[in-house]
């Protein structure tokens, strides 16, 4: 968050060049990025696929909605322990019932998390307020259906937040002992013009793709976000700058915070 609120301004691209804009792929691209039909356990009216962005936004639209994501993702990290409370007591409790079915990843249990809800649901409302603008997106937040299957599931995919965040901010910051070797600067200066450029440029892909509603049913949802950022980081062997990630240490989003 403090990335983007440094690098970037909310109103223009930085350097006449670093825009946020987003133009979606999809034909099913709606002005939220996302259906807002569900059926009884979550499934849209239509798949809009992985093949691509799903969402369309100005330069101050994409700003926004990164800036809401990330800062309900924050609210998220400081309040895990109470849903983790939350999360127990839905999953143990006697008065709602679960049910398995097929959610397109195998069989789940389907069980309704109001505990979790009735936090998250908080959470979302502070974010708002505290936006000062309208809310960019859909507000749905995934929770007993085919996407948040049930309580565990939830936790599950928001203790992943760090393991995704964490070794970008790791690379960004040690940019400067990298290009500290004569070799990698000129590497970098060769390739990208400069170290500020790489930063810019690995920070306003992420900012743009990692939140573009690809790999979800729409993208624009509370749960979208997080898919979004994690098809991503399957995709960032592709990305013109990943040899400058390897050559600092990064080995993959998946513990240690991504270095050796």
């Amino acid at each position: 968050l403090d990335l983007l609120e440094e690098h970037f301004d909310p109103s223009h691209p930085t350097d006449g060049k670093y825009s946020l804009e987003l133009r979606g792929s999809s034909r099913y691209t709606s002005p939220y990025g996302s259906s807002s039909s569900y059926s009884r356990y979550g499934f849209s009216a239509f798949s809009s696929g992985s093949g691509g962005p799903t969402l369309s936004h100005s330069h101050s639209t994409q700003y926004t909605f990164v800036w809401q994501s990330l800062t309900l993702w924050r609210k998220v990290q400081w309040h895990m322990h109470k849903l983790w409370v939350a999360a127990d007591a839905d999953l143990l409790s006697t008065s709602t019932t679960y049910h398995l079915y097929n959610t397109g990843q195998g069989l789940n249990r389907v069980q309704s998390c109001p505990k979790v809800g009735k936090i998250m649901r908080s959470l979302l409302t502070q974010t708002q307020h505290e936006a000062g603008a309208a809310w960019v997106g859909l507000s749905v937040v995934h929770l007993g259906d085919r996407d948040v299957p049930n309580a565990l599931i939830f936790i599950d995919k928001y203790t992943q937040i760090p393991r995704f965040l964490n070794p970008i901010v790791n690379f960004l910051d040690g940019l400067p002992e990298l290009v500290s070797n004569e070799i990698l600067q000129k590497y970098v200066d060769t390739q990208f013009g400069s170290v500020h450029d790489l930063r810019m440029i690995v920070l306003s892909d992420y900012f743009k793709h990692g939140f573009d509603g690809s790999g979800d049913d729409g993208g624009s949802c509370i749960d979208g976000r997080l898919t979004s950022s994690w098809n991503w980081t399957s995709r960032i062997a592709k990305k013109p700058y990943y040899h400058s990630f390897m050559l600092s240490g990064f080995q993959g989003f998946d513990g240690d915070d991504g270095f050796a």
